[in-house]
């Protein structure tokens, strides 16, 4: 058995006839004309999917579907903060940013900086009490100005 398309015959119009048509006229006020040319879009509908779980041989078949809902992520608070580093720890850091480029993932001083204190928090008492040893205490704050 097939399903045979339905066709439906389209109507032909000649170029000539079909640029010289009027336009309908609006029946509806200039103000309602211009308000409704003026009104925001509207909001994008979040869909809902279904997810059903696979009927493994040993399970019964799932009767419920879970909806799963797609839900936009909240803003992550962010800090400004400023510090002071020696200028060849600085220096470093632009050759990490060069080392990465060099590998096709441009990263940026902050990415830098939040990535070593993700290894920070990794490591276990030990290793982190022996890595805050080799870093050398500094002066911290703005640096003097000099008379002229």
């Amino acid at each position: 058995m097939t399903i045979e398309p339905k066709v439906t015959p389209k109507t032909t119009t000649s170029t000539a006839s079909h640029s010289t048509a009027k336009k309908p006229i609006s029946r509806q006020s200039p103000a309602k004309r211009t308000a409704a040319a003026n009104k925001a879009p509207a909001k994008p509908v979040v869909k809902k999917t279904t997810v059903t779980s696979q009927v493994l041989p040993k399970q019964a078949p799932a009767t419920d579907a879970v909806v799963v809902k797609t839900v936009k992520s909240s803003k992550v608070k962010m800090e400004r903060d400023s510090f002071t580093m020696p200028v060849e720890e600085y220096a470093q850091l632009a050759a990490l940013k060069a080392r990465l480029l060099a590998l096709g993932h441009p990263a940026k001083k902050s990415e830098l900086l939040r990535a070593g204190i993700k290894q920070l928090v990794a490591m276990t008492d030990l290793r982190l009490k022996k890595a805050m040893a080799a870093v050398p205490v500094i002066k911290t704050g703005r640096p003097k100005k000099k008379k002229s």
